[in-house]
């Protein structure tokens, strides 16, 4: 599926090919946290799918728990949060915020994960697979 999408002040605009299967909310603490929200919808995106039109990301790359990298993307003028993507992988897979695109409203959600995480009070939808970790790649 073709979709655009652009920030909140529209400064950072961009294109991308998804698969609309791998759409998913994601209930990890990060997502909370940088979301102020319980949860947040992401897209899955092949990194050669996407591209940035105007603008320029400032990014900013967090540690997990893990160990592991993710570069974090946003909107320098109006900090909208764009993408996650593991650091140094050139075309990898990473979690577009779904937010963002233009068709949201075409984008149901195909799975959950993370659900481990999820705020007690938080109901997992019906019917969509669910996972206690993350399985987007």
């Amino acid at each position: 599926m073709h979709i655009d999408g652009q920030c909140l002040c529209g400064q950072v605009t961009y294109e991308a090919d998804i698969d609309p299967e791998r759409i998913a909310i994601c209930y990890c603490a990060d997502c909370q946290r940088s979301s102020a929200s319980a949860y947040r919808i992401v897209a899955g995106v092949e990194g050669e799918s996407f591209r940035l039109l105007t603008g320029t990301l400032k990014t900013w790359v967090k540690t997990a728990d893990s160990g592991n990298k993710r570069e974090l993307a946003f909107c320098p003028e109006c900090g909208t949060n764009l993408y996650g993507k593991p650091v140094g992988e050139k075309g990898s897979f990473f979690s577009l915020r779904a937010g963002t695109v233009n068709q949201r409203a075409d984008l149901s959600p195909k799975l959950q994960v993370w659900c481990a995480s999820r705020p007690a009070w938080v109901q997992l939808v019906d019917g969509i697979p669910a996972y206690d970790r993350g399985i987007l790649k």
